[in-house]
């Protein structure tokens, strides 16, 4: 089982933020559910770097905070699907600012991000 190494601090906002949001894929999954991609799959198809264990790991995080929700169809095969919840729903305008912001700046933090691996 997996022990944190370091204390959750729970201060203010934007530390509770960071503890929902923290993770490589989390702001993606919110985005491609919200789009629609319900499935597992699916949204493997729609981040193919990432792993199948790391996109679980971090879908059952995001349904542990309320930001979507899953429904298994007993079916054979089982089917599971996510959905986003009220809460998830909140989400999507700060994800989309975010998103045009990186869109609106990308050629000045490219450079800036590609300057700095080079160290």
């Amino acid at each position: 089982m997996y022990k944190r190494k370091t204390q959750i601090e729970l201060n203010c906002g934007l530390d509770l933020v960071r503890e929902v949001l923290n993770g490589k894929w989390k702001i993606h999954l919110l985005y491609f559910i919200s789009e629609g991609a319900k499935r597992p799959g699916d949204l493997h198809r729609k981040i193919p770097r990432a792993t199948r264990r790391v996109l679980n790991v971090q879908l059952n995080e995001l349904e542990k905070h309320g930001l979507i929700s899953r429904t298994i169809y007993a079916e054979l095969p089982p089917r599971v699907e996510y959905e986003l919840t009220a809460l998830g729903q909140t989400v999507l305008p700060l994800i989309t600012a975010l998103g045009k912001w990186g869109d609106d700046h990308q050629n000045h933090l490219r450079t800036v991000i590609t300057q700095s691996a080079r160290f």
